[in-house]
């Protein structure tokens, strides 16, 4: 069984939420909970986050009863949402002169057999709690990630670095992406959470670990309420999944 709770805010600068979610009902054959952070100017962003979400869910629920349901067919079918999102949005923008350069990150949890499927483009976040452990399963596909990587700069360094932003990839820029797709297990009582950088940005790891631990039902709002008190210069989103 598999209980999901999530939040979406404008924060305190912005203004128009370009983060959209979507979470499965629990009844659902297949179990999805997505994440989008868009961007671009006018109302880009609003438009590339929605339709890369709607996109990928549509994909994703028409051809999962036609996949076999192993290991390889779900990565696959998962990918495969996200390269079809990425030209949705990528042919959009290019119908209208505003819409131009529009685009966003995508994070894609599919959960099937106590296992979950992501995938993951940009520098949205998913983290895995198991037990007293809390994971970053995702690697930010961002400027600063790549010096932290190449050891340029510091982890410490990263937090404040001017260049926080730019993202390396992003979903709906080019016509073609490369997404993360990975599985790792879903076990009883593990939790999932997805991230906007909204919060991750403003909220430490050590306050999201413990809210969601504490209670997966008040910890959107509570890490909302607390991003908010920190700054909320961004759109903040967070959505919680536990294996009950």
């Amino acid at each position: 069984m598999i209980k999901a709770y999530a939040k979406t805010d404008i924060g305190k600068v912005r203004e128009v939420n370009q983060d959209y979610y979507y979470i499965s009902d629990s009844l659902d054959e297949v179990q999805l909970y997505m994440l989008a952070d868009g961007m671009g100017g006018y109302n880009g962003g609003e438009i590339a986050s929605k339709l890369a979400v709607q996109t990928a869910k549509n994909y994703i629920e028409n051809n999962f009863k036609d996949i076999e349901k192993d290991k390889d067919s779900i990565i696959q079918l998962v990918g495969s949402a996200m390269e079809y999102a990425n030209m949705v949005v990528y042919e959009k923008s290019k119908e209208n002169a505003e819409l131009e350069g529009m685009g966003t990150t995508l994070e894609i949890c599919l959960i099937y057999n106590n296992k979950v499927f992501i995938g993951h483009v940009g520098d949205s976040r998913v983290y895995r709690i198991r037990k007293e452990f809390m994971r970053k399963l995702t690697q930010d596909h961002s400027y600063v990630q790549k010096l932290v990587k190449d050891g340029t700069i510091t982890q410490e360094e990263a937090i404040h670095h001017p260049q926080k932003n730019m993202l390396m990839k992003a979903l709906g820029c080019n016509a073609f992406v490369e997404p993360d797709v990975m599985v790792k297990g879903f076990l009883k009582d593990d939790i999932l959470i997805i991230a906007s950088d909204g919060l991750t940005n403003l909220v430490p790891q050590d306050d999201i670990f413990k809210m969601a631990k504490q209670s997966i039902e008040h910890a959107p709002k509570q890490l909302v309420d607390k991003a908010n008190q920190n700054g909320g210069y961004d759109n903040i989103t967070v959505v919680i999944i536990k294996n009950i």
